[in-house]
């Protein structure tokens, strides 16, 4: 070494190449394969060309630098040939390093042989050892000019030693310093080294594009280099193409530092000349330490112990270049995007292409284990660090939380293990609405909704103490956090919404409905209502007083949910328009709130009407809507509101005056409609003077006071007052005051009349009942006052028949006069004299009177009423006359019949006002319907009556008609046939009168019936109009002549040459006869059809359908049938009939078909050929029976026509039978092939219609018979295999192949249907026949070939138990055994006469088909290894330490709770050390666990027998001392601190000296520390009881000793032995006596004394506070350990407590101070 460091550089280059590389000398013989094995390792170091990138920055972070220098890395690329060789761009690489040692040259000239190997320790981030040989990758040959170093390498071999990449070559030209000072920059100082890289071609752009592309972030975890920057070099500026950056790092400020871990803030900055500013990022570094783990280590790291892992968390926006950002570094960037809002650095180990690192590596599984607790601690510095800091910026922490999942799996387990303890942390500040922060765990903090948020910002403006922002345990989140922005995190960390409790606690208790405004209250109720379904409905806050409502003195008050909606003496209401919002409470006020309703507050209506922009209308419309639906609100108009007053006045004459004119004002303002105010009138009360009361509502009719009216002249006292009607009180004529307003008299009387109906005579609408007055003489006055009301009546239409008007028509009232006498007559009997037919009448009729009124009695004032009389039934016209003489006339013949002579009067009569030129209509109207014409059935009305001729003869023979008896009046009736005619007498005969249809009679004798008859009859069912009665009465009867006699109409059929042959295949169908009626009964196809007959072709199909089936279920269609049908069917479709659906499937499911199987339907059929032959010997068909005694061979002259009705005639068609037809016979011998290959064409067929591919389970059942000839002799199908290449793993002897020798080779092209009959063809699915077949081989070779090839296809038994492995005894010998009975390995020999070790007779290549596939133990069992410990324990008293070791070393990786509870109910001896290689087994009772590591001292110098369980000599990582530690607790072996006994010895009164603990510096901070820790919410321990508890330690009596406190140990052993031990203590708590003795302590000593006092004397506080919660017992003492360490100084007490997340509660601070005045 000190001679090359004499050297110049060149003749060190120089002496390297001669004495390494020969160059001059002797070939060097290994040369060539140095050459190919540096070629080999840089070629395939990384998977991208450019990670030489990489390789640079990390050399130049190892690399050293002179102090006071920037460590700096620069890159500039040059379009300028500066090495002359021909590149057309050179990356020059400056860097400001010490420069190249000689050290460091011999190593780039070598393989492997890094200067940096085994310095981990020391910060070096490279490991490769050839970072710098990947250069090679971009050139052909690297420059390095370094500390008056210029050499080169080239990739090449060296034309003289030939070998390439790490031969040196000095330059001295091209490039030289000069060169390089002008790319650099002639003003700057060179840096001390200079890479120069001529750029291969292909390789420029790569390149250029990664340096553009360089990461901002690149320095970030790199401790040395602070400044990197890439530029390109180019006289013309428009060439540039690369990106320019400059990124500088800097660290600003160490924030926290302790043994562990460090916090700093690092600055990092990008400029780039593209953009005009400069930008910048800090980030906040965690960097902490963490002990490697043994189970973790890994050759390439076993100098280091521990981890440091760097967290760094971006505190503005990151940088970046438009790449993405890598989450994980390894000091330098990988390409691995976590999705994590931090960045991960540690030393992770790395792939070979540097983008990732290697996830499944224990060493990186380690680091990442680490990571969580690494950003826990972080993330509480963050959060918990500084004091003052707002919450706002605290919330901004948690967007560090990793919230979004990452795209790799491993980096999840990270993620959940943050969150699983972070979330278990008091890092979460609640909202106190006080500068004072509380944290707590995410579990013990609620969300608020952000409408709720909105609420108490509010209350706070108005000055409202703001109480019960908790609910079962849970504190309000801080506002700050409770954002929609902290969504995803608060998610994260599983921060729910707070329950309903905590609204309704903070709205009740703040007062709030009562207190906030008007805009405010109804904020308030706007969120209520909006999550009221949702969160409220069936809560405490229905009880919650809500509701604002103005109560009878016009206060407000308010009104609970439940006492709004429950309580039915109050109704909360808001008017339905603002503008009567003032108008409904002055009338309720008036009303006294007699309905129960309460309107809410005027100023509380009108915001919820207005369009006041502090409330929204989506805020109106939901509370509006909440209010009525849910709170129980009515919205109401002025109509409602009366509407509800109807059912509460109560009679009370004052409320009903008032409504009245409530009602009257409203309608005035026009504050209801007409429409409304009707409808209220009809049901407003009324003061009446009826007799029973003086209020009432049911009323039909109403009357003004008699005071006012003119009814009482005319009818008196009211006659009507049983029928509703009532009169009205004389109170509504008087004025008054209502709701601040008078009303004057007479004011209402024109509402009453106009809503109420109060009327008077003449427009008051009378009830339907009679009145007395006209049943007696009216004075003239009353007559016409009467005359009037039916005036008024008649005008409105209102007059109509019934009781009142009966009663005026037939009440003798009305003066009449009859010849010179007078009288008072009916209305309805009275005439009005008409001089112009007065004579006339009395001429056509002198036996009827006529009483006509006293005109003279009336003056002639009486004809003014003309329409009023005719009204009430006064005649005055001549048709009344009239009929008035013939209603005489009726009555006369009603009491005796009319004599001949009688009716030729009435009949002259006619005939007389005919010859007068007056219409008899009237006359004749008032006679017709009267019985006095005597026809040949008896007296009958005219109109029911015929004149008889000769044209009715054919219709007499079919009916029964009334007839007038010419007998009785002889031929002169005839005379009068036109005055019969008026009558309503037929005096001719039409066939089309509907007379004969409707009297309707056929005779006895049916079969007389003339066919004149016949067409009449039918004519009449045509024309009749009540052809439905006529259709009754012939349906029935059996009149129709048939080919089968006499049928009703419902038998028979009327025949169509079309489609007639269909009713000729059976002779039952009755035709009826048309030779008897002709053609003409065709006209009537219509009639017959309304008869029931069968016209249609459908009809006679249908028939047909119903007869065919008959017969086809009888079995009794013929031969003859069946071609008779075939034929029909033939002649249908040569005249293009159709043959309906209905037809064609009876006969196409019907079995009538005969075939060798008996009847079948068509589609159940075969018609028979030769392509059937061959699978005769396997089926049994139903082919139709074409032998003689069937229907022969003309059958198949109807092919066309069989195969249209589904029969099957051709093959192809016909594979469907043979899934049902198959039969195999017994003797499968007698089965040609031939068969075999018709069966496959058939399946074939077959498969082709099925679109699963799947044959039908009744034919595998039918087929599954062993018939097919194999290798191995007859087998079912699927205990077949067809042999083919696919196989080819097999010999044709291991399986049952099909023999492709007895069925020729066509059978191998029938590949999918031998698999659809259960050949298997498939080799991955032949597995179970083969391996059926196992057991019947014994040759070694042959059954691992069928091992081989059922591991190749992922064979599985279905009987893993059975015995499957062969455990051979020679080539041709051996056993099959369970895989019980083995194992694949025994690697510690322990199991050799136990098991069957596979290993020693099957290669590796099996290994894993017993071990996955027949599920053979790889290793011996948990099980195994207690059985071989019980055995161990039977026979044996010692073991070797390696079988001792071998036993535990296994439980230790077993080790489960069902090994612990296996080993501790079984296991009876422990093993415990002899010497050094001899192992004692032991009773488990005598041996005991070293916990406590002065005892194991105390009682291994005082026993001589061995006491203490077996441990290694070396703690190793397949078996550490701890683990093995916590299995011998786990089986139940006691520790020795458990099992000892501890005596305390009496202290000498003169030794001890009392003290008052209350005076001790340190004893009110303890007292502070303790009541701080007992407030914790998990202890659960309240204020009373943690005062009790403070109390106790301070009513200590306090006794100091310098003596040791002596204490013995004793253990008792199994045998009765004990084993005696003393030791001396510093610390004892009587709680008996409430006495601390305590030994004299000079804070001045040692630590050991310092740190050993203080953990006896905090174990003895700790155990006697909280001797009921020893689970807390440690964590308290460690508290108070760490208090005694500090001096239990006040400052440093405070931020302990404070660190911890504690405090002292307003009653603790009292006690406090009580205690220490």
């Amino acid at each position: 070494m000190e001679r090359t460091m004499m050297m110049s550089p060149r003749e060190h280059v120089e002496e390297i190449r001669r004495v390494k590389f020969s160059i001059g000398g002797a070939p060097n013989p290994v040369r060539e394969d140095l050459h190919h094995a540096v070629k080999n390792l840089a070629g395939e170091l990384y998977a991208k060309d450019v990670h030489f990138l990489m390789e640079i920055i990390q050399n130049a972070e190892d690399n050293e630098y002179d102090e006071g220098v920037k460590p700096s890395l620069e890159f500039i690329v040059t379009a300028k040939d500066i090495t002359d060789t021909g590149a057309e761009a050179t990356l020059l690489i400056f860097n400001s390093e010490k420069g190249f040692s000689p050290k460091n040259v011999e190593s780039i000239c070598s393989i492997g042989r890094s200067t940096k190997k085994g310095q981990r320790k020391k910060g070096y981030i490279g490991e490769k050892g050839i970072g710098f040989k990947s250069v090679f990758l971009i050139t052909a040959q690297p420059y390095i000019f370094s500390n008056g170093y210029q050499i080169r390498f080239s990739e090449e071999p060296c034309p003289v030693c030939d070998i390439g990449y790490i031969v040196p070559e000095w330059v001295d030209e091209s490039p030289t310093l000069a060169d390089i000072q002008e790319i650099y920059g002639s003003a700057l100082t060179l840096p001390t080294t200079t890479i120069i890289l001529p750029l291969k071609s292909d390789k420029v752009e790569a390149v250029k594009q990664q340096l553009s592309n360089i990461h901002p972030e690149v320095l970030l975890f790199l401790s040395k280099i602070q400044h990197l920057s890439v530029r390109e070099h180019n006289e013309d500026s428009k060439q540039i193409t690369v990106s320019a950056v400059s990124i500088s790092s800097e660290t600003e400020l160490v924030v926290r530092k302790n043994i562990a871990a460090e916090s700093f803030m690092l600055r990092l900055s990008a400029a780039e000349k593209s953009k005009s500013s400069e930008r910048e990022c800090s980030y906040y570094m965690w960097r902490q330490k963490f002990p490697v783990k043994h189970e973790n280590r890994v050759d390439r790291r076993m100098e280091i112990d521990e981890w440091l892992v760097t967290l760094a968390f971006p505190m503005e926006r990151r940088l970046n270049r438009g790449t993405t950002s890598p989450g994980i570094y390894a000091f330098l960037p990988t390409e691995m995007v976590t999705n994590f809002p931090f960045i991960i650095q540690a030393d992770f180990l790395l792939a070979s292409s540097r983008e990732t690192i290697l996830l499944d590596n224990k060493w990186n599984q380690g680091i990442l284990d680490v990571v969580p607790s690494a950003f826990a601690s972080a993330f509480d510095s963050l959060a918990k660090g500084s004091e003052g800091v707002p919450a706002s910026t605290l919330a901004s922490f948690f967007n560090f939380l990793p919230t979004e999942c990452s795209t790799y799996a491993k980096l999840n387990g990270v993620r959940d293990s943050i969150r699983n303890q972070i979330i278990e942390e008091n890092i979460i500040p609640s909202e106190s609405f006080s500068d004072q922060m509380f944290f707590h765990k995410p579990c013990e903090v609620g969300r608020i909704v952000p409408a709720f948020w909105d609420i108490l910002t509010r209350a706070r403006k108005q000055g409202m103490t703001l109480h019960n922002l908790s609910s079962d345990g849970k504190y309000a989140l801080n506002s700050a956090f409770d954002r929609d922005e902290y969504d995803e995190v608060l998610e994260f960390l599983g921060v729910t919404y707070m329950d309903s409790g905590c609204y309704i606690k903070c709205i009740q208790g703040s007062n709030m409905a009562s207190k906030f405004s008007v805009c405010d209250y109804l904020k308030l109720l706007c969120f209520v209502a909006d999550k009221w379904r949702t969160s409220f409905q069936y809560t405490n806050m229905k009880n919650v007083p809500l509701l604002r409502h103005i109560i009878q003195d016009g206060n407000v008050s308010l009104l609970s949910i439940a006492e709004a909606t429950q309580d039915s003496e109050k109704q909360i209401c808001v008017s339905y328009s603002a503008n009567h919002i003032s108008w409904l409470i002055d009338w309720n006020k008036e009303f006294r709130h007699v309905a129960n309703h309460f309107f809410m507050p005027k100023a509380t209506q009108e915001v919820l009407r207005s369009s006041d922009t502090t409330i929204s209308n989506i805020e109106r419309n939901t509370v509006s809507n909440w209010l009525n639906e849910y709170a129980g609100v009515r919205t109401v108009n002025i109509n409602d509101y009366a509407e509800k007053l109807l059912d509460s006045l109560n009679n009370d004459r004052r409320l009903v005056l008032a409504f009245a004119h409530f009602v009257h004002r409203s309608l005035s303002k026009r504050y209801m409609s007409r429409d409304e105010g009707e409808n209220l009138c009809k049901k407003v009360p009324l003061l009446v003077t009826n007799n029973s009361r003086c209020v009432t509502t049911k009323r039909s009719g109403v009357l003004l006071p008699a005071k006012v009216s003119s009814w009482v002249k005319l009818i008196g006292s009211n006659p009507w007052e049983q029928k509703g009607y009532v009169e009205l009180q004389e109170d509504y004529l008087l004025g008054g005051y209502f709701a601040g307003v008078y009303s004057s008299e007479n004011d209402i009387l024109t509402f009453l009349e106009e809503y109420v109906g109060a009327s008077d005579i003449p427009s008051l609408l009378p009830p339907d009942d009679a009145f007395p007055a006209v049943y007696s003489p009216l004075t003239k006055e009353n007559a016409f006052l009467l005359l009037d009301w039916i005036r008024n009546l008649r005008s409105r239409r209102m007059l109509e028949d019934g009781k009142f008007l009966k009663c005026i028509k037939e009440g003798a009232w009305l003066r009449t006069q009859i010849g010179v006498s007078s009288s008072y007559k009916p209305p309805s009997h009275s005439f009005l004299f008409t001089p112009d037919w007065g004579n006339l009448l009395q001429t056509g009729s002198e036996m009827v009177d006529i009483p006509l009124i006293d005109q003279g009695f009336y003056y002639n004032r009486i004809s003014d009423y003309k329409e009023e009389l005719k009204a009430i039934g006064v005649m005055s016209e001549f048709g009344e006359a009239c009929k008035y003489i013939g209603n005489c006339l009726m009555r006369l013949a009603s009491n005796t019949n009319l004599t001949r002579a009688n009716v030729f009067s009435i009949l002259n009569f006619i005939k007389f006002l005919r010859s007068k030129y007056l219409s008899p209509q009237d006359f004749i109207n008032s006679i017709k319907g009267g019985k006095w014409l005597v026809t040949c059935l008896g007296e009958r009305p005219p109109v029911e009556c015929i004149l008889y001729d000769s044209d009715w003869k054919v219709a007499a023979q079919i009916s029964n008609l009334p007839f007038i008896d010419q007998q009785y009046y002889g031929e002169e009736i005839l005379k009068f046939r036109e005055e019969l005619q008026l009558l309503g007498v037929v005096v001719s005969f039409n066939p089309f009168d509907n007379r004969v249809a409707d009297n309707l009679r056929l005779p006895s004798n049916l079969s007389s019936l003339t066919d004149e008859a016949f067409l009449l009859i039918l004519q009449c069912v045509r024309n009749s109009n009540s052809s439905n009665r006529l259709v009754s009465i012939l349906v029935s009867r059996k009149w129709l002549k048939t080919c089968c006699g006499l049928k009703s109409p419902g038998e028979c059929f009327l025949p169509d040459s079309e489609w007639g042959c269909i009713l000729k295949v059976f002779n039952c169908f009755p035709l009826i006869n048309q030779d008897f009626c002709g053609k003409a009964v065709s006209a009537y196809k219509s009639e017959l059809k309304k008869l029931g007959v069968k016209v249609d072709f459908e009809e006679a199909v249908k028939a047909f359908t119903r007869a065919f089936k008959d017969r086809a279920s009888s079995s009794s269609i013929t031969k003859e049938n069946v071609f008779t049908l075939l034929a029909c069917f033939r002649e249908l479709k040569q005249k293009s009939i159709r043959i309906p659906s209905d037809l064609l499937q009876s006969i196409c499911e019907c079995k009538w078909l005969q075939t060798r199987l008996g009847l079948k339907t068509p589609k159940e059929s075969i018609l028979f050929n030769s392509d059937w032959a061959h699978l005769l010997p396997i089926s049994w068909l139903p082919f139709i029976d074409d032998t003689e005694k069937g229907y022969g061979s003309c059958i198949r002259e109807y092919k066309g026509e069989l195969k249209a009705l589904d029969v099957t005639v051709e093959f192809k068609k016909g594979a469907k039978f043979i899934t049902t037809g198959i039969i195999i016979p017994s003797n499968p011998a007698g089965v040609p092939p031939e068969s075999l290959l018709a069966l496959l064409k058939c399946i074939r067929h077959l498969l082709e219609k099925l679109s699963d591919g799947n044959l039908t389970k009744e034919f595998h059942d039918r087929i599954n018979k062993k018939w097919l000839k194999t290798s191995l002799g007859y087998r079912a199908p699927t205990q077949c295999l067809l042999f083919g290449l696919n196989f080819s793993d097999l010999q044709r002897g291991d399986g049952p192949f099909i023999s492709e020798k007895f069925y020729g080779s066509e059978l191998t092209s029938y590949p999918k249907e031998l698999n659809a009959i259960g050949l298997t063809i498939d080799v991955s699915v032949g597995c179970k026949l083969i391996a059926g077949e196992l057991h019947l081989h014994s040759n070694f070779n042959t059954i691992a070939r069928i091992y081989n090839y059922l591991m190749k296809f992922e064979w599985k038994p279905i009987k893993l138990d059975d015995n499957w492995i062969w455990i051979p005894n020679g080539s041709d010998d051996g056993e099959w055994v369970s895989r019980r009975e083995c194992v694949l390995h025994d690697k510690d020999g322990l199991f050799s006469q136990q098991l069957n070790v596979l290993d020693k007779h099957y290669g590796k290549e099996l290994f894993s088909f017993f071990s996955s596939t027949l599920e053979v133990k790889n290793h011996p069992s948990v099980d195994d290894y207690w059985k071989l410990w019980s055995g161990w324990e039977d026979t044996r008293d010692e073991l070797t330490s390696a079988e001792c070791l071998a036993f535990w070393v296994f439980i230790s990786k077993h080790w489960s709770s069902k090994t612990q509870n296996l080993l501790s109910d079984s296991l009876t001896k422990l093993p415990v050390s002899a010497d050094s290689d001899t192992v004692l087994l032991i009773d488990k009772d005598n041996v005991f666990i070293p916990d406590d590591l002065l005892l194991k001292q105390l009682f291994e110098e005082s026993s001589t027998d061995p006491l203490f369980v077996w441990y290694p000599r070396r703690s190793s990582s397949s078996l550490p001392w701890t683990k093995l530690h916590g299995i011998y607790r786990g089986i139940g072996v006691r520790s020795i601190s458990e099992s000892v006994h501890r005596k305390e010895h009496l202290l000498s009164n003169e030794l001890l000296k009392e003290i008052d603990p209350t005076e001790l510096p340190i004893w009110k901070e303890l007292i502070r520390l303790i009541l701080a820790f007992l407030a914790d919410p998990s202890l659960e321990i309240d204020a009373n009881n943690r005062k009790h508890t403070a109390k106790a330690l301070l009513d200590l009596k306090v006794f100091e000793t310098k003596e040791p406190i002596l204490v013995s140990y004793s253990l008792v052993l199994s045998s009765g032995k004990t084993v005696e031990r003393g030791a001396g203590g510093n610390i004892r708590w009587d709680r008996e006596t409430s006495i601390l003795f305590t030994q004299c302590m000079d804070r001045s000593s040692k630590h050991k004394d310092n740190i050993e006092f203080a953990t006896c004397f905090s174990q003895v506080v700790a155990e006697g506070l909280l001797w009921d919660k020893e689970e807390r017992v440690e964590e308290l003492s460690e508290l108070i350990k760490l208090g005694w360490l500090l001096e239990f100084e006040e400052e440093a007490i405070g931020f302990l407590m404070k660190s911890k997340n504690l405090q002292l509660f307003m009653e603790d601070e009292e006690f406090l101070q009580s205690a220490f005045p």
